[in-house]
């Protein structure tokens, strides 16, 4: 009985150790986020009353009311109630889905808390957002400052997540054939899945604190300008998987761990000037793609940043006293000349 004991313990302290967080303690921090369910009252009013029903929404939820109506719908005053209706009767099915998919919002309401502790132990000053969920046209993805289309958005004093894109890759409307031509290709929305909500919504909060100024920069700058946001979404969520982080399949990550070497060779040889602004390299290495066109086809898109990120952890790791404000706030050139990033 006392060999099986101290077996048992053993184990118990094994299992332990390996759901130890990679990231600081913020099990003391306290965070408590607001989460409010604007798709369900949205699709839950009379529509006998919809004028009644819009005016209680715009007193309940005065900050994104404007924003879904006018920015989302593209409904204004003189159409407001008919485009309403309109919306609701085709839409309904999505809700529906919505509903089944996401009854119980708990477990995503502590993975958001979990994730803002990580903010506010780096950025204790930082204003935690509430959470509001919405369902949207299915074509209605938002777009960053620098263009980049995301499901999810800020407002003034909230964080918006469209629940009509996680809905799970296999949700039938996102294997329709104008879907996949128009709004999303299946090598982005085989990403619409729940388990990507807080990442997706993270890399908003990073881009809030530290704005993206990769805009109208050379090649390599951007790269870097973007790794350094990937950098610091590990920051805020250090025990996520980087497949979910990055968006790349784990065959590709892989694929980017064993080639770095030939990647950035690759970069160099093929751009012979890394500080290029040429618009069509640019689009080689960042932004969304199925596979960078100039790599094997294991190679995921959107690679530069990848680079960008293994030189962001590198200045980092050789600069390890500086804040993360000091590194934030360093040029591309600077770091790319102290790293000397040239992989095997």
């Amino acid at each position: 009985m006392m060999q099986k004991s101290i077996i048992i313990i053993i184990l118990i302290l094994l299992v332990g150790c390996t759901h130890r967080s990679k990231g600081p303690d913020v099990s003391n921090i306290k965070v408590e986020l607001t989460v409010e369910r604007f798709d369900l009252d949205f699709f839950s009013m009379d529509t006998i009353g919809i004028e009644k029903g819009l005016g209680n929404l715009e007193v309940k939820y005065p900050s994104l009311y404007p924003i879904f109506m006018q920015n989302i719908l593209g409904l204004h005053d003189s159409a407001r109630d008919k485009g309403t209706l309109a919306f609701i009767r085709q839409n309904r099915f999505i809700a529906d889905a919505i509903n089944k998919e996401f009854t119980i919002l708990t477990p995503l309401k502590n993975d958001f808390e979990n994730a803002f502790r990580h903010v506010r132990y780096y950025f204790p000053a930082y204003i935690i957002p509430k959470l509001i969920t919405i369902a949207g046209p299915p074509d209605a993805l938002a777009q960053t400052t620098t263009g980049e289309l995301t499901p999810d958005f800020i407002g003034p004093d909230f964080l918006g997540i469209s629940l009509q894109f996680y809905l799970g890759k296999d949700f039938p409307l996102y294997k329709d054939e104008f879907f996949i031509t128009n709004i999303a290709p299946e090598f982005r929305s085989r990403r619409f899945d729940k388990k990507y909500i807080v990442s997706d919504a993270m890399k908003l909060i990073a881009d809030d604190i530290y704005p993206d100024k990769s805009t109208g920069k050379g090649l390599i700058e951007q790269m870097i300008e973007k790794g350094k946001q990937w950098w610091l979404l590990d920051k805020f969520l250090p025990d996520e998987p980087d497949s979910i982080k990055t968006g790349y399949t784990k065959n590709q990550l892989e694929w980017c761990k064993e080639n770095e070497g030939l990647i950035w060779n690759s970069i160099i040889t093929n751009e012979k000037d890394i500080f290029t602004r040429e618009p069509a390299s640019i689009q080689n290495y960042i932004g969304e793609a199925p596979f960078t066109q100039v790599m094997s086809t294991s190679s995921p898109g959107n690679i530069g940043q990848w680079v960008g990120w293994q030189i962001m952890k590198k200045y980092a790791e050789k600069n390890s006293s500086l804040s993360i404000d000091e590194i934030m706030k360093k040029s591309a050139k600077e770091i790319l000349e102290e790293t000397k990033y040239k992989p095997k």
